[in-house]
């Protein structure tokens, strides 16, 4: 069972990136999953969630209308579509799994805490 994130690298300010969340040995359709991101110094926070039950989504305040969670489970994988990027979102990005049916929102912003399995990071460097 192994969970993998990637696609990060560097973009200038204002630019996109998309990230993929790929699963082997189970399916990722199974599951409520949540995107995560670390910065130097900084405590991991909540980016995005989409629902296991209803595909319902949920976006941190600092990414809404700028990030956008999909899946396809024909291709057993979640991305992170990110556009006008900003300086700001540099950080190593995580996904998680959470086998509840909802995302479980705290101060406008998935909980980690309520996540088990995580895949290794990818890093996104926003920087001109």
């Amino acid at each position: 069972v192994q969970l993998q994130a990637s696609g990060g690298g560097l973009v200038q300010p204002g630019g996109s990136l998309r990230l993929s969340c790929a699963a082997s040995g189970f399916t990722l359709e199974s599951y409520t999953i949540g995107w995560f991101r670390q910065a130097p110094g900084k405590e991991r926070e909540g980016v995005s969630c989409i629902s296991r039950s209803d595909g319902r989504t949920y976006y941190a305040d600092s990414v809404k209308g700028r990030f956008t969670i999909s899946r396809d489970n024909q291709k057993n994988t979640v991305y992170l579509q990110m556009s006008g990027l900003k300086p700001e979102d540099t950080a190593v990005y995580y996904c998680a799994t959470d086998d509840y049916d909802f995302c479980t929102i705290v101060h406008g912003s998935p909980d980690p805490l309520t996540f088990g399995s995580w895949g290794q990071g990818t890093q996104v460097t926003v920087s001109s």
